[in-house]
């Protein structure tokens, strides 16, 4: 592992166990910061955390269901009781409910898709900022989505979600200015992973690499994202290069809404 930007600092990714939150928990242990790494638990977040160890860094993994205030609670405690601070939190959780039509949509698969993607978003800045600000400031990265960007015909629970994440994003920007906290929202397009597997499937089960293919030739660039791709724009909001960048929304979609 390198002397890099985040030498130090301690950083948590909920979300960790896989995907773009597992992609963003290696990067930072890379740049040297230490990493609390909350999923709900289970082989993949001990191999998240297994491969940050293997590759020389740090990062302990915390068992949390975002959507549990006591869990998220104990998340952010990790943090203090393990490295003494928390300069960052990432809230990476989320889920795309089944592929439906709005007027059948059940309501419990509404209701659990804005719990873990927007309660989640909530509750980890709830009981984060305070232990940021005591230290004198820090940055949070809320993951929305192109889907609270625009319409989202199949997905209506994703797509309000994902429109109240950059709503709650900008509020606790300007409610979060004055403890030198910086807040900002990235809005990936579709993303290599398995959300997107399960999407697809879910729009054409007998042809989901038809999805695949027509959503890609969708993006002005070619391809779908990288978990890598959004890594990296996570890593730079969190970083002092981002001093002066709070209250975004940030597109990372190869030019697809340019359109």
């Amino acid at each position: 592992m390198s002397n890099g930007r985040f030498q130090g600092r301690v950083v948590a990714v909920t979300g960790a166990a896989g995907g773009i939150g597992r992609e963003v928990v290696l990067r930072f242990a890379a740049e040297g910061a230490n990493v609390v790494a909350a999923d709900l638990g289970g082989d993949d977040l001990d191999e998240t955390v297994r491969l940050v160890r293997e590759a020389g860094g740090d990062a302990v993994g915390v068992a949390a269901d975002v959507t549990d205030e006591s869990q998220v609670r104990a998340m952010v405690a990790a943090a203090t009781d393990t490295y003494g601070r928390l300069d960052a939190l990432v809230n990476n959780a989320g889920i795309e409910g089944p592929v439906r039509p709005l007027t059948e949509t059940d309501v419990d698969h509404f209701d659990r898709v804005l719990a873990v993607n927007v309660r989640g978003v909530f509750l980890g800045m709830k009981h984060a900022a305070p232990v940021i600000a005591a230290q004198g400031g820090g940055a949070i990265v809320n993951l929305s989505s192109v889907a609270g960007l625009g319409g989202t015909p199949g997905i209506v629970a994703y797509g309000a979600s994902k429109h109240a994440v950059i709503g709650v994003t900008k509020t606790a920007a300007m409610e979060f200015a004055p403890l030198q906290i910086r807040v900002n929202a990235v809005c990936p397009s579709p993303v290599e992973t398995r959300m997107m597997r399960s999407l697809e499937a879910g729009m054409n089960p007998d042809d989901p690499e038809a999805v695949h293919a027509f959503m890609a030739a969708s993006i002005p660039l070619g391809r779908y994202g990288e978990p890598s791709d959004v890594a990296s724009l996570v890593l730079f909001l969190c970083s002092d290069e981002a001093a002066f960048l709070s209250g975004a929304a940030i597109p990372i979609d190869g030019g697809m809404r340019a359109r």
